[in-house]
């Protein structure tokens, strides 16, 4: 069977754990070359450890996103090892659980530095790269909580801007071989969905538990990273060369 990104290099932040991690396990069995990020070391070598075990190139970079320089870094040691980038997954983010009273300064400012400029900053970055060959593809790990905002403001606004962003760049590319999309996940089994139900989030607030209450009263199941990865395969890949400035949403249905 003919795999989907054969020869194509993909970035991918925020993949040492969770859709993140999933998706770089997948594209790399689809023959891609992969370049993962995340914030500590020891964590991104033991995940570049296991994913090398399947026979695929990968190399990780430790970056934070919310560092306004990590997208060029990230960019430079992509292309030192393996040429080019083809593909860029915006999958880093942070969530709170603060509500609007509750949301101090320094919460709101780590929220929209990981969720919002880092996602801008690697989109630009990526830009800048497929404008010579005019071709390239981004993906955006957005949420359900930009059409159904029950998590905190900052976290909700955030994704909001996501897919605004992504349709922007998507409308600047039309006809072109440029293509923006964003995946938009319900909860998913995800060390981070963990910290939300048990109410360990950024900044400590109360919350709101509407969404997880949501899922309950609905007796929805909670969805798995392989199959928010399976959606940024489908828009990552030729199997979506019609489909741009689009938000996919993958929840089970609970955002209907």
């Amino acid at each position: 069977m003919k795999v989907l990104l054969q020869g194509k290099t993909a970035v991918i932040t925020g993949g040492s754990d969770g859709i993140g991690r999933a998706t770089a396990e997948l594209f790399l069995a689809e023959g891609a070359n992969v370049v993962i990020t995340a914030r500590r070391q020891h964590k991104l070598d033991e995940v570049v450890r296991a994913l090398s075990t399947s026979g695929g190139k990968v190399i990780g970079v430790v970056a934070d996103s919310a560092d306004r320089d990590a997208p060029k870094l990230v960019f430079e040691r992509a292309i030192d090892a393996f040429g080019k980038v083809d593909i860029l997954v915006n999958n880093a983010g942070i969530a709170d659980l603060c509500s609007i009273e509750e949301t101090t300064d320094d919460v709101l400012e780590q929220v929209v530095n990981v969720n919002y400029l880092g996602v801008f900053r690697f989109c630009r970055e990526a830009i800048k790269h497929f404008l010579p060959n005019n071709t390239g593809i981004i993906v955006n790990v957005s949420s359900v909580n930009a059409a159904l905002p029950v998590c905190g403001p900052a976290y909700t606004s955030t994704k909001g801007a996501v897919n605004n962003l992504t349709q922007n760049i998507a409308i600047r590319f039309a006809g072109t071989g440029i293509r923006c999309n964003a995946v938009a996940p319900g909860a998913t089994e995800t060390n981070l969905a963990r910290a939300y139900f048990d109410g360990n989030m950024l900044g400590g607030c109360s919350g709101m538990a509407k969404y997880g209450a949501l899922y309950s009263n609905l007796g929805l199941p909670a969805t798995k990273p392989e199959d928010q990865a399976n959606a940024i395969l489908y828009l990552a890949s030729d199997m979506s060369r019609a489909v741009t400035g689009r938000v996919l949403t993958v929840d089970n249905g609970i955002n209907f």
